[in-house]
């Protein structure tokens, strides 16, 4: 086996369709002295001549009735099945997909992913996980989890790909009859006031942590906590006051009465909210299905809100 390679058979194939080496050279793109010394390594291999001149054309050996349909075969699956690009059709798929979504995917973007999944791919259920960074890295790596849809920064190595979905920044939130009236906080009363502090795992806060230390702004942090779903409750029944990515102050404020959005004192930072995924996936037709939907539903979203 070891002296017959695919090059080979195509050579035997090419002769038997056209009964002519020099045919045969024209329709594999290579020099008719190269075809010859492919025959010839074909008729030692199978010790037989394979083609027996005929006038002005090739004629094929039985032995040759007898392999081609097998060697036809082997060159079609090599074709279909390993060389050729292999296809994903999400209607037809049935394997979950799951995403490492951060807080703000999860809670702001969750529920339009899942109707577009149910357009695109009614059969396939969807799974969010948040978990350490490392986590995600290594099941990214390993295939366990599809795509990370976020702020991560942790996610850096060369390993991965990242494609920013949309770039947004920060604002705060209080009660609707917090003692505040305005639209906007000046300088003295974000100094003044209590707020609260979402460290969650994805991290977004250690944005505007920076941003505020980098210009000497203090605030007054007297509660923290790892849940960004608290924030409704809290601000609703408290004088605090919290700052959080604009997305997920925009869906608070709106599926709460209780609490309204004011501006910062201060032109705050942005954030990129990204895709990532391992570059292992990065030529595999389900991944690229998957990031181009996120990436149209997303950039949808951005420009709607």
């Amino acid at each position: 086996m070891a002296e017959l390679d695919l090059n080979l058979l195509r050579v035997l194939v090419a002769i038997d369709d056209k009964r002519s080496v020099s045919a045969a050279a024209v329709e594999l793109q290579r020099s008719q002295p190269s075809v010859s010394s492919a025959l010839g390594k074909l008729r030692t291999f199978f010790s037989d001549p394979l083609f027996i001149r005929s006038g002005n054309t090739m004629q094929p050996t039985p032995r040759v009735a007898e392999i081609m349909g097998p060697v036809r075969e082997v060159l079609s699956r090599v074709g279909t099945d390993i060389v050729a690009a292999p296809s994903f059709e999400p209607a037809r798929s049935q394997r979950p997909i799951v995403l490492a979504l951060s807080d703000v995917g999860e809670v702001v973007f969750l529920p339009s992913i899942l109707r577009q999944l149910r357009r695109e791919a009614p059969g396939v259920s969807l799974q969010s996980v948040s978990l350490p960074a490392e986590e995600i890295a290594s099941g990214l790596e390993g295939g366990r989890i599809d795509l990370a849809l976020g702020y991560f920064p942790n996610l850096k190595r060369h390993n991965f790909f990242q494609q920013t979905l949309f770039s947004d920044t920060f604002t705060c939130l209080i009660r609707t009859d917090h003692p505040v009236k305005s639209s906007r906080l000046s300088p003295r009363q974000f100094r003044q006031l209590d707020h609260a502090v979402v460290r969650a795992e994805s991290r977004t806060e250690e944005v505007i942590e920076r941003f505020l230390a980098r210009r000497r702004i203090h605030r007054r942090v007297t509660l923290t906590t790892p849940h960004f779903a608290s924030v409704p409750p809290i601000v609703e029944q408290s004088d605090l006051v919290v700052t959080v990515p604009v997305p997920l102050a925009r869906y608070f404020a709106t599926v709460s009465a209780g609490i309204r959005i004011v501006r910062p004192p201060f032109e705050p930072p942005r954030i990129d909210l990204k895709q990532i995924w391992h570059r292992k996936f990065h030529h595999d037709s389900r991944s690229r299905w998957l990031r181009n939907l996120m990436c149209g539903l997303f950039q949808k979203q951005s420009t709607e809100s």
